[in-house]
């Protein structure tokens, strides 16, 4: 799922929210009650081809390539790498429509694992100063053209450049509906990620994000912020404007740069088992380093952004 979407559709209906300052240092703000589910990155055309027709990733990570039906009948294709409790999905320039679709546009979901935790996370926005937050229901069409309830989302303002990142609860109907091919639940009230995502990943060698580094602007860093702290990350400045969010296992990193600049950067992951090698798959504009030990590191920053490519024999001035 993609927050672009949504976003979209709860946008026009709503103005921007408050913000807050996003160099402002702050802990946690009580029980953490959301936590990173999945993040998405918009790669150069090439990049986005070669991750789609790897066959490195599919014996690396649960790998998908999928369209799904949302609310209002939109739809998106995406790639996939689905862990235990967390996923990543990437997107190819132009995947999506209109500046969501642009390259380095990039997005970030986190979630509750217990329900009606979303509601609180609302109540302390508000309490931090974000007066209209904009609440959202996501659907999921399965073919038959009869919607299911799939999540319910907030955002801190319908108002972004080319990152936002939104807090979900998934919907019990969603959990009752067996083609969503999820797990019962393990304990009253259990809408955690374990139980949306499925097993296969225990069959390949990659288990969960652990870390993520995305490049975002100013404002879209400063409309985060309260987003994480109502969900009880720790948050820390870093020099520059940047941030760097801790909690429930992952670390999220972003810095602060010009919109010409963001982008998805770098994702780490952790492996179902330490190998012994090191190995570097070049996939498109990207290097996806595997091992030693439990942990892989796959990093972006080599995309094709045509006003910073450097000249060949044939180029001129």
């Amino acid at each position: 799922m993609i927050m672009v979407i949504a976003l979209a559709l709860a946008g026009a209906v709503q103005g921007g929210a408050g913000m807050a300052r996003a160099e402002e240092n702050g802990t946690s703000t009580g029980r953490q009650l959301l936590f990173y589910n999945h993040a998405y990155g918009v790669l150069d055309r090439a990049t986005a081809d070669a991750i789609e027709h790897s066959s490195y990733l599919r014996d690396f990570a649960d790998f998908q390539v999928r369209t799904t039906t949302g609310a209002g009948g939109q739809t998106w294709t995406g790639r996939y790498l689905m862990g235990r409790e967390t996923y990543l999905e990437l997107f190819g320039v132009g995947d999506l429509p209109g500046k969501d679709g642009t390259l380095g546009a990039t997005g970030m979901g986190v979630s509750t694992e217990r329900a009606g935790d979303l509601p609180t996370v609302v109540e302390r926005l508000r309490k931090a100063g974000i007066t209209d937050p904009v609440e959202f229901r996501q659907t999921r069409d399965f073919g038959d053209g009869v919607p299911v309830p799939w999540f319910d989302a907030v955002f801190t303002t319908g108002e972004y450049d080319l990152f936002g990142a939104w807090g979900m609860e998934y919907r019990p109907e969603y959990f009752a509906d067996p083609r969503g091919n999820t797990e019962p639940a393990a304990h009253p009230g259990d809408v955690g990620r374990e139980r949306y995502l499925p097993d296969t990943y225990r069959d390949r060698l990659m288990r969960d994000v652990t870390g993520i580094r995305l490049a975002v602007t100013a404002r879209d860093l400063a409309n985060t912020v309260p987003l994480l702290k109502a969900g009880g990350f720790a948050v820390r400045s870093l020099p520059g404007g940047g941030v760097v969010a801790n909690g429930g296992g992952t670390m999220i990193r972003f810095d602060s740069v010009p919109v010409e600049q963001v982008g998805l950067k770098q994702v780490e992951m952790s492996l179902n088992r330490p190998v012994s090698y090191r190995h570097v798959e070049r996939i498109g504009h990207s290097a996806l380093v595997v091992g030693p030990g439990s942990r892989a590191v796959w990093t972006f920053e080599g995309q094709d952004r045509p006003a910073q490519r450097a000249k060949g024999p044939g180029d001129t001035a």
